[in-house]
């Protein structure tokens, strides 16, 4: 038994299948979001439009590949600075609130609608959003269970993109 609680920990919190709520209605997501068919989704809604991969993944066959980057929140900002993706400019580190739409409180592990965000790592994604009380740190948030925290700008964590449509 011990064995497998060892076990248990060597197990990437990323490699584990995302769990949902029994009454939990994947069909409600579908509405949310539209397949740009570039590597893109639009949050019809809100008027975003987001990368569906990481940064340092690849989207190819309806699918994000690879290994997603981790940065410092200066290197995400910077990344973001003149990024070109799915022919287009303007990509952007997006702010806390427009990170938090993304999250899917019925599910963990990782808490996002994976039919247009596959592959998400179950970890903390950066935000622009600074803290007002500590210059060195920086919001971030965990797609592992839809929780916010604030993080030291100098730790490396994963990074997605928005951009607001045109």
């Amino acid at each position: 038994m011990k064995t497998l609680i060892i076990l248990s920990f060597l197990i990437p919190c990323w490699a584990m299948a995302q769990t949902c709520l029994s009454d939990f209605d994947s069909s409600i997501q579908e509405t949310e979001f539209t397949d740009n068919s570039d590597g893109t989704a639009t949050d019809k809604g809100l008027g975003l439009i987001w990368m569906r991969c990481s940064i340092g993944q690849t989207w190819e066959n309806e699918t994000c590949t690879g290994d997603g980057l981790e940065l410092t929140w200066q290197e995400a900002l910077l990344i973001a600075h003149g990024y070109e993706y799915a022919d287009s400019l303007g990509w952007r580190l997006p702010n806390m609130k427009e990170l938090a739409s993304l999250t899917e409180r019925s599910c963990v592990r990782p808490a996002i609608n994976e039919l247009f965000f596959p592959n998400t790592y179950s970890d903390d994604y950066w935000t622009s959003t600074p803290s007002v009380i500590d210059p060195q740190r920086a919001w971030v948030i965990a797609f592992f269970n839809s929780s916010n925290a604030l993080k030291d700008k100098n730790l490396t964590v994963f990074t997605r993109l928005v951009r607001t449509a045109d």
